[in-house]
């Protein structure tokens, strides 16, 4: 069962929250990419997320006519045959849809997940993401409601972005500022719109001063402290045990962050952690080296013929997928969901 059921997700997703780590949820754009994220689970031996953004599944559905759903459905079914040879278990989610893309992506890919479920099937994929992040709060939780009446009824979770992360994700983008920190407010306002779990289980990524791309560490001002405060805030409303955490917490724009930072986090109930800025770099800084060591075999220099075993995809393919998939091994082991795969 390398692809998880329903009940095994929400089962992935109880484990870390009790043991105190996350799943590494990876962007994937290709075939390739797909077998890197699912090596790297493999040589951890650590269970894990592989994730399809929008602009993922726009490249995936090739440049021809740049279909997002078809890129998904692809990537996703590919996954369920392919994952079969590797002994983990991965949960495939979309990652990021905003508003004026739900129509072409989330809508449709759940209106398939329906049908499958209708007829006794599991879903496509495991979990969607909505990112209303650009929108009021009271707009972003009224479109939160809907999908999440949806995603519940077909077995789905559902993840929201409730605040902004700073940077630029897929054309959403937000500049870094202290709107980039959640607050109670914020967190008491989305459960009474989505409720504790009663309505459908939602995911929920919570702004602690989170940028998408590229930094150095110490650049930008995480507090993933926050998300104590924030837990502590619900739990004392809804009259839940002191030191419980109401919310299965999602970190975004994790790529540079300390591993103090993932620690706190970690222990403030952050189940799973987007990785992609890092394993892009993983994937390409292999084959730049290998272009640069054999400029005159990739190409056909004066005239000559070059090297077809160096201009061979497969030649530095297999490369990209070694460099990305040591570094999703390296993001379990900082995530501490390596060794933890479900037996």
């Amino acid at each position: 069962m390398p692809i998880a059921t329903p009940e095994v997700y929400n089962e992935m997703l109880d484990r870390a929250k009790a043991g105190k780590f996350a799943y590494p949820a990876i962007n994937v754009t290709s075939s390739q990419t797909l077998h890197a994220a699912l090596r790297g689970f493999a040589e951890a031996e650590s269970d894990g997320i592989v994730q399809i953004t929008t602009g993922g599944a726009e490249f995936a559905g090739g440049q021809y006519s740049k279909d997002m759903v078809t890129g998904a459905l692809a990537l996703a079914e590919f996954a369920h045959i392919v994952a079969e040879k590797y002994p983990v278990t991965v949960a495939l989610h979309t990652d990021h849809c905003p508003k004026d893309k739900l129509d072409g992506f989330v809508r449709p890919l759940l209106a398939i997940s329906e049908e499958r479920v209708k007829a006794g099937r599991n879903p496509l994929f495991q979990s969607h993401m909505w990112d209303g992040s650009a929108e009021t709060l009271a707009d972003n939780l009224t479109v939160a409601q809907e999908l999440l009446a949806r995603t519940a009824a077909a077995k789905i979770i559902l993840e929201v972005e409730i605040t902004p992360t700073g940077g630029e994700e897929d054309g959403v983008s937000h500049e870094i500022n202290d709107s980039l920190y959640t607050t109670v407010d914020d967190a008491v306002r989305t459960v009474e719109a989505l409720g504790l779990g009663d309505k459908g289980r939602y995911l929920l990524a919570a702004s602690f001063g989170n940028v998408h791309g590229v930094y150095k560490p110490g650049n930008v001002v995480l507090r993933p402290d926050l998300l104590k405060e924030l837990n502590e805030g619900i739990a004392a409303k809804y009259g839940k045990p002191a030191g419980s955490q109401p919310f299965d917490f999602v970190f975004h724009g994790g790529s540079g962050s300390t591993p103090e930072e993932i620690a706190t986090a970690l222990e403030n109930g952050v189940v799973k952690m987007n990785i992609d800025t890092d394993t892009q770099y993983a994937f390409t800084r292999p084959v730049a080296d290998h272009m640069l060591r054999n400029y005159d075999g990739v190409l056909k220099v004066d005239g000559e013929v070059g090297s077809k075993k160096t201009y061979d995809p497969r030649t530095w393919g297999k490369l990209a997928e070694a460099g990305m998939a040591a570094r999703v091994l390296e993001a379990t082991q900082h995530l501490r969901s390596a060794g933890q795969k479900i037996k």
